[in-house]
């Protein structure tokens, strides 16, 4: 069984969000960890004589993603070494706008069986070079990748669920409904 390779699947252009096989990025070398973050936001609620305050949930930053990938066209059977920046500038794409959807594109990562476990968008990225033939081509990167989780407004609103008791809800009578029937349904 050969070893599967992580994947970024890369937004294609257009006005619909759909992602090509064929275009993924294959990384040379798998990540040796990926390192996920979530933060969510709590107001103080002010409190005479109190050690610990109550505290009031306000809302949720998207996850993040941290990797870092090796870049390393050095360690290759072939005679002639080639300039890592070629693998190096598909990153840098994803950090740059494109002109149909006026935003970087959304990234979907997968890896073997696992399938797509991250959609985000590439907030930062960081290309570190580290080793360089006689003639100055670099041969070898680390990149340091951070993406954002991203999601369209239509699922984000589908993912939430609104039956908490702080959420506004409406509901049309019908003839022959007693309030002491709503409430117990």
């Amino acid at each position: 069984m050969a070893l599967k390779k992580l994947k970024i699947l890369v937004e294609k252009d257009g006005g619909v969000l759909v992602f090509e096989q064929n275009s993924a990025i294959t990384v040379l070398f798998n990540p040796n960890k990926l390192v996920f973050s979530k933060s969510v936001n709590w107001k103080k609620q002010g409190a005479a004589q109190r050690d610990v305050p109550e505290l009031q949930f306000t809302n949720a930053q998207p996850r993040t993603l941290n990797l870092d990938l090796i870049l390393d066209t050095y360690d290759t059977p072939d005679a002639e070494k080639k300039d890592v920046r070629l693998h190096a500038q598909k990153l840098f794409k994803l950090t740059t706008v494109k002109n149909d959807k006026h935003r970087p594109p959304v990234c979907r990562l997968s890896w073997g069986s696992v399938g797509v476990f991250f959609q985000g968008v590439l907030e930062r990225l960081e290309q570190q070079y580290t080793l360089f033939m006689e003639d100055g081509t670099p041969v070898r990167a680390t990149s340091r990748c951070t993406f954002k989780e991203w999601r369209t407004n239509y699922d984000d609103l589908n993912q939430q669920k609104t039956e908490s008791s702080d959420t506004a809800k409406i509901r049309i009578v019908k003839r022959g409904e007693t309030l002491c029937g709503i409430a117990a349904a």
